[in-house]
């Protein structure tokens, strides 16, 4: 009978805290999240954080070479920073938005405005510099 109470008191205490979560919409710390024109703005806008965008392709072979080093910064960074993709084939006009003219191309967003661009195949050393000036506590 105790284990019942028990229970049900972990079961409220959990409802409790996740109806007086903030909506954090389609972000999850240590994600990468893709992103399209439609819901851009609408995700950027969930968050108080910094948002590395990666604008990348199919048939880019330096974006598949960042893909892992940006795989692994979003597990890093995690609760500091939020990590997006961005298909730019499939996502032109976001590209043209953001002036992307070659890929990979790194744009890092904060309160839904662009802060700083990497762009190339900087390896993790490279997007961490930019990470590190604008990173939460």
């Amino acid at each position: 009978m105790t284990e019942d109470k028990e229970l049900e008191r972990i079961k409220e205490q959990m409802l409790k805290r996740l109806m007086t979560a903030p909506d954090r919409g389609p972000w999850r710390d240590g994600e990468v999240l893709e992103l399209s024109s439609s819901g851009f703005d609408g995700a950027l806008a969930k968050t108080n954080l910094p948002v590395l965008v990666d604008f990348w392709a199919g048939w880019c072979s330096p974006c598949t070479m960042m893909r892992p080093a940006f795989e692994a910064l979003a597990r890093e960074y995690a609760g500091k920073v939020l990590f997006a993709k961005v298909d730019v084939d499939r996502n032109q006009e976001l590209a043209r938005r953001f002036g992307v003219m070659s890929i990979p191309n790194f744009i890092l967003f904060k309160n839904g405005r662009p802060i700083e661009r990497v762009v190339g195949a900087v390896g993790k050393i490279g997007l961490e510099r930019a990470l590190e000036t604008w990173k939460s506590p």
